[in-house]
């Protein structure tokens, strides 16, 4: 039996009415795959993007504010996110 990963955020958003704006934060090693596998998780045409590199320059901060209809549709988001090599979800 697997344990749901996202329970916890699942159960948090449930909460909420939805469709509603949901902020996406992650941080990112500052390397352009990196950077460009996390915002191609969005449409920017649709998403608020948002970059900015750390002191170091080691690391991306990417934010990112979308609408989104369902919870279902900001776990999925999550699960591709995670699959992007030294990502962090914030």
């Amino acid at each position: 039996m697997s344990q749901d990963p996202f329970k916890g955020l699942r159960e948090k958003l449930e909460e909420r009415k939805w469709p509603n704006v949901y902020l996406f934060k992650f941080i990112i090693p500052a390397d352009s795959q990196s950077i460009a596998a996390t915002e191609a998780l969005f449409d920017t045409k649709i998403a608020q993007v948002e970059l900015r590199p750390s002191k170091t320059g080691k690391f991306v901060s990417i934010s990112a504010k979308e609408m989104m209809m369902d919870v279902d549709s900001i776990i999925e988001r999550y699960e591709k996110a995670v699959q992007i090599k030294g990502l962090m979800a914030l």
